[in-house]
């Protein structure tokens, strides 16, 4: 029977309950970006058109909350298959954001002693929501001059680790690099449990592996609408064989998409050639802050298919510019820490133009103190 506290701090409590892999953890942290230019995130740094915004208004208007929404969002579904092409074969599963969607696959496939594989430096939410569900985590380092595919120590890796599933995201994140198509083939092929492509950044790219969803028995496509400029909404969709998201599905907590995501989103995709639009102003502003970055010395700009830059600066200065960028009213990523891959290295979102030069004008000031 569990004691009450009489009050205070239940420390004997706490150590006696909580497990210890989730006492060693950290809880996500967002910065506070209250008067910040906020180039942390990765989201798209244009709001709707106000003609847009007021059409949606007046359909919000007609929407009843009252009731639950339709758990399987039917319309919905459909909308993100015209837009994002996804195969008529294919089966589709939301989640409240891709977060979600990757805790209902490892919940799907948590047993103890079964592996999740991924690429580190990458998606912290792997290896978080594995330790959640009680799973092991191995992360193989990329390549430390590119951050490529270490193609060769990934195998092996698959046939030593067995795992159950493999995320690989393409474009990866904090990267911001392809891995090659032949290279994420060759890891489908050996897994012998599911690969999940992981495309949260396929707006800011023109390579994707939703054409190959039906070939490979084992392969899951996950994508976002949080990057194409509704992050927001928190929807999340994950396209692949209906026979595995059948029992996926058996994880998912009802009504997990709320009426207002599933109106607003509906909507949103209805307009598409609105946010594609904002995606080539974000690809034509990567290209051209990357171009200004090359000409800062000191500076390491990592080629990038993501709507975000890895920069590596001279080596131990990461933290002193990061906390001086803040001062100048610029928030980014300090990934120093982060991983050993990652050191010396923030991250910046690619903004509107002005907020870009903001950026490279506090950047220099930064490393010039």
């Amino acid at each position: 029977m569990l004691e009450r506290s009489t009050g205070g701090s239940d420390t004997a409590g706490i150590d006696a309950w909580v497990r210890p892999e989730i006492r060693a953890l950290a809880a996500y942290h967002v910065p506070d970006a209250t008067g910040l230019v906020k180039l942390d995130a990765m989201e798209n740094p244009y709001t709707w058109p106000d003609e847009l915004r007021r059409e949606w208004l007046r359909l919000l208007h007609g929407v009843d909350v009252n009731r639950y929404p339709d758990p399987d969002a039917p319309r919905l579904k459909q909308r993100l298959r015209q837009a994002m092409s996804i195969p008529e074969g294919a089966g589709l599963l939301l989640g409240n954001g891709s977060d979600e969607l990757i805790q209902m696959i490892l919940l799907t496939l948590a047993q103890p002693g079964r592996v999740v594989l991924s690429v580190d430096p990458g998606f912290v939410m792997y290896r978080m929501i594995a330790t959640f569900v009680g799973m092991d985590y191995v992360g193989v380092p990329l390549r430390a001059d590119d951050f490529g595919l270490d193609l060769p120590r990934l195998l092996q890796a698959i046939e030593q680790q067995r795992p159950a599933v493999v995320f690989l995201a393409c474009p990866n994140n904090p990267t911001g690099n392809l891995f090659g198509d032949d290279q994420v083939r060759a890891v489908i092929e050996a897994a012998p449990g599911l690969v999940v492509v992981d495309e949260a950044y396929a707006p800011f790219t023109d390579t994707s592996f939703l054409g190959e969803l039906g070939r490979y028995p084992n392969l899951l496509v996950m994508r976002t609408v949080s990057k194409m400029g509704l992050a927001g909404l928190r929807l999340g969709l994950l396209a692949g064989p209906q026979i595995w998201l059948n029992e996926i599905d058996k994880t998912r907590l009802p009504y997990n998409i709320n009426v207002l995501t599933q109106v607003s989103a509906d909507f949103a995709l209805r307009h598409h050639e609105v946010f594609d639009r904002q995606t080539r102003s974000i690809r034509e502003d990567r290209a051209r802050l990357l171009e200004q970055l090359a000409g800062i010395p000191g500076i390491r700009a990592y080629p990038s298919q993501a709507n975000f830059i890895l920069l590596r600066l001279p080596a131990g200065r990461a933290v002193e510019v990061h906390v001086r960028l803040r001062t100048e009213g610029i928030l980014v990523k300090n990934l120093h820490g982060a991983h050993p891959l990652l050191a010396d290295c923030l991250r910046v979102t690619v903004g509107q133009p002005q907020e870009n030069a903001d950026f490279l004008q506090a950047l220099r000031v930064a490393l010039a103190v």
